[in-house]
């Protein structure tokens, strides 16, 4: 008999009722360190009251009217988007697929309305994922994940991660635009060197097409700027985030320059949740806590202290760590063992950690990690090498 919930997950036997900073605890009061975060979600971690205050307070107006009207929530958090960052408009949805769609419609849309419409196809990366629908699967293009669902939506032409010639070489008349995560995420935490970035700008900006940054894993703090791509000090024309925005709760969103957007009229595209009030005073939230000074400088530091931590943990268990990689808050561990033994072992010290690919173990925690906080997930990642080194 099926389960009365679809049985897509493959879930840990545990669940949890509350949560603190970056602990969580089950029912029967047990603690766990969260170094997931909800797959990067619970950017200030359990319960933050600021975040829990605007939510509450929020609850108490009004929760949802629709697009049909006009937002001030809305508008509030478009223009704070929009005066830290590259974009000139901002479109509220629910998730990050969502926000990829807008972002894959949005730079079809450009060359359509500058008389191209053949100019339709995107350009993408092996190891990349950009979410569960049908047109984000087959811009992933993970066999994986397409299997079993009808033919691949075309116009995404997928070059090896890295290749800089066969980048070029797919770039032809029907090319619409390049899309990236600056980290790949469930790829395997691969940060895209900075320099690449740049040749992307250059190379978009040469042929007249669009490029698309995928931020819906880094943004939003997690590698230390609000944004992954300003270490490279480049801007995208269109940009997808979503998971840290909404602190915990669904909120996505699409940041494009006025440009990028000039297909976008009215009636082209829509949401019934997206951006409503409850979601965009928890985002609004989210930026305060963000955008508080030294918040950011603090990331770096944890991130830095993390980084060492866990090289020396490599170094002293080269039977089971194989590399660290990663940029800021999104660490990974690549394992010489099956990353969900690791991944296991962690659980069983108490420590919860998210699986990717390239036989990675992710390390994402909430950005308000503490000195404290690093020091015990490392000791429980230590245990839990011991553990898999006695098997």
């Amino acid at each position: 008999m099926i389960a009365p919930v679809l049985p897509t997950y493959n879930r840990a036997a545990v669940s949890f009722e509350r949560g603190v900073g970056a602990r969580v605890y089950t029912p029967e009061g047990v603690e766990y360190l969260d170094f997931g975060a909800g797959v990067a979600v619970n950017s200030c971690g359990h319960a933050h009251p600021h975040l829990v205050k605007a939510l509450t307070d929020q609850a108490q107006k009004i929760w949802h009217t629709s697009n049909i009207y006009a937002m001030p929530g809305q508008e509030n958090l478009a223009a704070r988007l929009i005066e830290n960052s590259f974009a000139d408009t901002v479109f509220f949805c629910n998730s990050g697929a969502e926000a990829i769609e807008l972002t894959i419609k949005m730079a079809r849309k450009y060359h359509y309305a500058k008389g191209h419409p053949e100019r339709f196809h995107i350009i993408t990366f092996e190891g990349a994922f950009h979410g569960r629908t049908i047109a984000s699967l087959a811009a992933g293009g993970q066999e994986k994940y397409l299997e079993g669902f009808g033919p691949k939506a075309p116009g995404f032409d997928q070059v090896p991660f890295g290749d800089q010639k066969a980048l070029e070489a797919a770039i032809g008349p029907q090319t619409a635009a390049i899309l990236i995560e600056p980290v790949q995420g469930e790829g395997g935490i691969r940060p895209v060197p900075n320099h690449v970035l740049r040749e992307l700008r250059e190379l978009c900006d040469k042929h007249g097409i669009l490029l698309l940054f995928d931020e819906i894993q880094c943004g939003v703090g997690r590698t230390g700027k609000l944004f992954a791509h300003e270490w490279a000090g480049v801007t995208p024309d269109i940009m997808a985030i979503a998971k840290g925005i909404g602190g915990g709760f669904p909120l996505g969103a699409c940041l494009a320059t006025e440009n990028a957007a000039q297909g976008m009229t009215a009636g082209t595209h829509g949401s019934t949740f997206g951006g409503n009030p409850l979601a965009t005073a928890v985002g609004s939230a989210v930026l305060d806590v963000v955008l508080e000074e030294g918040f950011l400088d603090n990331v770096l530091r944890q991130s830095i202290n993390l980084k060492q931590k866990l090289e020396r943990l490599k170094d002293q268990h080269p039977s089971i760590i194989e590399e660290i990689r990663g940029s800021g808050l999104m660490m990974g561990i690549k394992c010489k063992v099956p990353n969900t033994a690791f991944q296991k072992a962690a659980l069983d010290e108490k420590l919860l950690v998210i699986g990717a690919g390239d036989n990675v173990v992710r390390l994402l925690p909430p950005l308000i990690v503490t000195d404290a906080d690093v020091t015990e997930a490392v000791n429980k990642l230590e245990a839990a090498c011991v553990a898999l080194e006695k098997k």
